[in-house]
């Protein structure tokens, strides 16, 4: 019996994550409603919250499924490529972010649009947030271990800031290298975001062509230099 309310409870939150997942998509984030999706699954608007105890937790939840799904793309790209060659792996990994984004546009737009007023994400989310990150941190590592170096100023202040983050990822790159990451990865995400935002149109008009061009010029960048 606890068999049964356990599947019925799961294909319900499904059901639940599935309305809210579309009600995102039709009216954003802000318009997030666990009455409506009630209302639509002809359940009493109190139950819903048995599920999800407020709109926050089932905003988390999209989040965390939305960081999953574009985790997946990144390390499934990562994992077809020759582990040597880190400029193949860079650029079918931007690709795949990419091509997630365009198939899921109004995903990535919950993930790296506006912020939704009031909501903090939680901890929760760090993990499944990290996840697509860490496959280009994973380039870089293998760059290095490689014998190429980055040689790129790094101002004391980012400096700090760097360290903090290799020691809360556990990660061993060195600074020159993530602020070499941190560049591109900022300039492959601005790239989609104009394009899916609607920010180069009558300026770049071909789908995708500066973005390839921004991968490419990154690629030369994340290769780094013969080492001495």
């Amino acid at each position: 019996m606890a068999g049964i309310r356990e599947r019925v409870r799961a294909e319900l939150t499904s059901e639940i994550v599935r309305l809210a997942r579309a009600q995102v998509a039709a009216d954003g984030p802000g318009a997030l409603s666990l009455r409506a999706i009630a209302r639509d699954m002809g359940m009493a608007s109190s139950a819903i919250y048995r599920y999800f105890p407020s709109r926050d937790h089932l905003l988390t939840q999209l989040l965390i499924d939305s960081y999953d799904r574009l985790g997946d793309a990144a390390e499934a790209a990562d994992a077809g490529c020759d582990r040597a060659d880190t400029t193949a792996r860079w650029r079918a990994v931007a690709q795949a972010i990419r091509t997630w984004a365009v198939t899921n546009p109004s995903e990535y737009a919950l993930l790296f649009g506006t912020p939704v007023p009031g909501y903090m994400a939680p901890e929760d989310t760090i993990g499944p947030a990290s996840r697509y990150t860490l496959v280009l941190i994973g380039i870089l590592a293998d760059v290095e271990a490689s014998g190429r170096r980055f040689s790129v100023p790094v101002a004391a202040p980012l400096a700090a800031d760097l360290a903090a983050l290799q020691a809360f990822l556990g990660v061993a790159v060195s600074n020159e290298a993530l602020a070499v990451g941190m560049g591109a990865w900022a300039a492959v995400m601005g790239a989609i975001t104009l394009e899916l935002f609607g920010h180069l149109h009558n300026v770049v008009d071909t789908p995708g062509a500066l973005f390839d061009a921004v991968v490419e010029h990154h690629a030369v960048m994340l290769g780094g230099t013969a080492g001495t």
